[in-house]
């Protein structure tokens, strides 16, 4: 993405296999950086970027960082790139401020791995213009951002452009933010983005149709086939799932059966899974779906509020689901609904009579018949 649109940067190849990094290495030639390629911080500190002189060596790297746990991701690529001479390591990102409603620029003369440990101990080394969003970054507003995170004139004056090109890529791409650490200065004189680190708005996918190869690779199945339906879902490690209609809701729902497991062998939620506002049957069994073929959860909490979709329909979803999933459904569903219709939602489910459907009028005690379940 950096290079197409001209943010200078070194030559780097992609490998699979510890095989295909020795041949890249033996392509680009020299000194290269053998790179996990996982969508996390801290690939350095863990081991995941090593220096290779050789092919021979890249191959051996690779052997080292395929297969590595990163803060829960594994590695299963790595970037072969070009080695560097580096004399100065410099720091620049644009990002998102949403507190205040505007761009934010962060930059120091300082960069590298410890950014962050800079950034709480000496802030003052770390310079926050805020950025115009009408009128971004142009070479006189890089030229402020440069001075003010430390650079003399002669420094600030070579990285000027490098700013305005990162913040083209950040408009241009839709991005949320931009990061490059480092940014460097070789000691042949030139400016460089070693690495850089991307998030984009998927708000704005609909204007940029080619990104299917960066779709993450690294999801867990679950939340792949969550993602394939269009479900707001996050595996966790528990044992009781959670379907909410509302990420507070949910959130809040996560709390109290961590709170109510704490009585019941320490059975935890093993997942997020809003369905937001529409409850029909087709999502409803869609959540339940992705929630049950999870061989960790031992029971379901579906916790709804009904407001602009009733506890009837809602409900009428989870009958529906129920009966679409037939002999898969095999997990004990704890309901508590309320709000909007909730007494004919709670008739609905009473008179469906399904073995495996507990109703419960509150939201503590649902927690607590759920990691009752779960437990046994």
């Amino acid at each position: 993405m950096f290079e197409r649109y001209g943010v200078p940067v070194l030559q780097g190849l992609i490998a699979d296999t510890p095989e295909e990094a020795e041949a890249a290495a033996a392509k680009i030639g020299g000194l290269t950086v053998v790179k996990a390629q996982v969508k996390t911080g801290g690939r350095g500190l863990a081991g995941g970027v090593k220096v290779a002189k050789t092919p021979a060596d890249a191959k051996e790297a690779a052997q080292k960082i395929l297969g590595l746990d990163i803060k829960g991701h594994i590695v299963k690529r790595v970037m072969i790139a070009e080695g560097a001479s580096i004399a100065k390591e410099f720091y620049f990102s644009v990002l998102l401020d949403r507190s205040n409603r505007t761009f934010l620029s962060l930059c120091s003369v300082e960069g590298g791995m410890d950014i962050e440990q800079l950034a709480v101990e000496r802030p003052e080394a770390l310079a926050k213009i805020a950025v115009d969003a009408v009128r971004g970054i142009d070479k006189a507003k890089a030229l402020e951002i440069a001075k003010a995170g430390g650079f003399d004139d002669e420094l600030a004056e070579k990285v000027a452009d490098v700013f305005v090109t990162l913040y083209g890529v950040f408009v241009k791409e839709d991005a949320t933010l931009v990061e490059v650490n480092p940014l460097v200065l070789t000691t042949d004189g030139k400016i460089l983005a070693l690495d850089g680190k991307v998030s984009l708005d998927e708000n704005a996918d609909f204007r940029h149709t080619d990104r299917t190869d960066l779709e993450r690779d690294d999801l867990d199945p679950l939340e792949a086939k969550a993602k394939s339906m269009d479900l707001n879902y996050v595996k966790l490690d528990g044992q009781v799932g959670i379907i909410g209609n509302g990420a507070g809701l949910v959130m809040s729902t996560l709390d109290v059966v961590a709170y109510a497991g704490e009585k019941h062998g320490g059975v935890r939620p093993a997942n997020f899974l809003d369905i937001g506002g529409g409850a029909s049957a087709e999502v409803m069994a869609a959540g339940l779906d992705v929630i049950l073929g999870d061989p960790q959860v031992k029971s379901v909490f579906v916790n709804v509020f009904g407001g602009i979709t009733a506890c009837d329909a809602v409900a009428n979803g989870i009958v529906g689901a129920l009966e679409t999933l037939g002999s898969s459904a095999t997990k004990p569903l704890v309901v508590r609904l309320d709000g909007n219709n909730v007494n004919e939602g709670r008739r609905i489910l009473a008179e469906y009579a399904h073995p495996l459907v507990t109703v419960v009028e509150t939201m503590d005690e649902a927690a607590d018949k759920a990691a009752e379940l779960a437990n046994k």
